[in-house]
């Protein structure tokens, strides 16, 4: 059985926590900084949530990613809970990345306060 029963439920709980996250001074700043558009195509179910040097956007937007991770949405829940690391992941094609990789890795070390933050707010959600 899937972590998010559909689209509606995965915006909601997975979108609210990158929008709480976007909330974080380090986290607007360094994306801000790095200028970057990423896409992540989730898949089971269907989703797309962006980052943006602007903030974050859920569904389909009228932009260009410079880089496009495609993954299901398991596959970012396990990411969250620190079961699954983005190296291993990219390597066992887990997560399938599009443009400049070395980029999305230099925002890990700004995005490691996140994996502490996750579970607490997806408890809301029983998950």
């Amino acid at each position: 059985m899937p972590v998010f029963k559909d689209t509606t439920f995965l915006y909601d709980s997975l979108g609210g926590f990158w929008k709480e996250l976007a909330t974080r001074d380090d986290f607007k700043n360094a994306t801000a900084k790095a200028g970057l558009v990423i896409k992540f195509d989730i898949t089971e179910p269907d989703a797309s949530i962006w980052i943006t040097p602007t903030g974050i956007c859920l569904g389909s937007q009228d932009i260009k990613p410079d880089i496009t991770m495609s993954l299901t949405a398991d596959t970012c829940h396990a990411f969250w809970k620190k079961d699954l690391s983005l190296p291993v992941a990219l390597a066992k094609k887990k997560i399938k990345a599009k443009g400049n990789i070395a980029k999305v890795l230099k925002l890990l070390p700004v995005i490691m306060p996140a994996f502490d933050m996750y579970p607490q707010y997806m408890a809301k959600y029983n998950l």
